[in-house]
């Protein structure tokens, strides 16, 4: 673990409404090898990805693989860490799907969705940061009013950790991002040809409706559109 002594604001202000590029650019120079891309493969994050590469090929990418997720998903993760070469590193629940139903009853999404979450995504994520100083995210403002406030760079606590949490799309919309994928011609899941504008594990995941916001088919009516990941570690105050 680093001991940072940086400042946080004027970091901020510095790269807010800088490109992707710049921002990554930045990250990477400042914290390679000790920083990481976390990817669940949506376009936010093969956007991330396939600019990344191009500055460090061997950048750290991790994926937290469920067992729940979508054939789909798995499919388009091997195209695109056979097309990038990924340093892809995987990480996995303590317990396994038929060890958990035995602890805790049979499709736990159903009954207790958050501690499913916490089980299956969370706890495996604490392992992947735990040997990082920095992590890189698809994040966007405009996904959810959860991450309507987010900033480019954050700092947050996980134990006595501290970790720089790097957001370089915070700014773009999903057309931008959707754009420069086609420009780009970068692989992307089938399931957005279906409706989906977020994609997480099969049994909590619907395409999205008319008018609904692109987090509207996470947990659908579970009163719950994020699942951990990205508000477990406490968020450190910019001033």
């Amino acid at each position: 673990m680093i001991i940072f002594a940086i400042d946080l604001p004027s970091i901020i202000k510095s790269l807010e409404g800088r490109t992707p590029i710049h921002i990554l650019n930045w990250a990477i120079r400042k914290y390679h090898p000790r920083i990481a891309i976390a990817s669940s493969f949506s376009v936010e994050d093969t956007f991330v990805i396939d600019i990344a590469t191009k500055i460090q090929p061997n950048i750290k990418v991790f994926y937290i693989n469920t067992g729940y997720q979508f054939k789909e998903t798995d499919i388009i993760k091997d195209v695109i860490r056979k097309k990038y070469d990924l340093n892809l590193v995987e990480y996995f629940p303590k317990l396994g799907i038929a060890e958990q139903s035995l602890k805790y009853g049979e499709k736990l999404y159903e009954k207790k969705a958050d501690m499913c979450c916490r089980l299956r995504k969370v706890e495996p994520i604490k392992r992947a940061l735990s040997e990082l100083d920095a992590w890189i995210t698809g994040l966007r403002r405009s996904q959810a009013v959860t991450r309507k406030k987010i900033d480019v760079v954050q700092l947050s606590e996980l134990g006595n950790q501290t970790l720089v949490k790097v957001n370089p799309l915070v700014n773009l919309t999903r057309r931008q991002v959707w754009k420069y994928t086609m420009d780009n011609k970068i692989p992307y899941n089938t399931l957005y040809d279906r409706g989906y504008l977020s994609i997480g594990c099969e049994p909590c995941t619907r395409p999205v409706q008319q008018g609904e916001h692109e987090r509207a088919g996470r947990w659908a009516g579970k009163g719950k559109i994020e699942c951990g990941i990205h508000n477990f570690t406490k968020m450190r105050k910019t001033k």
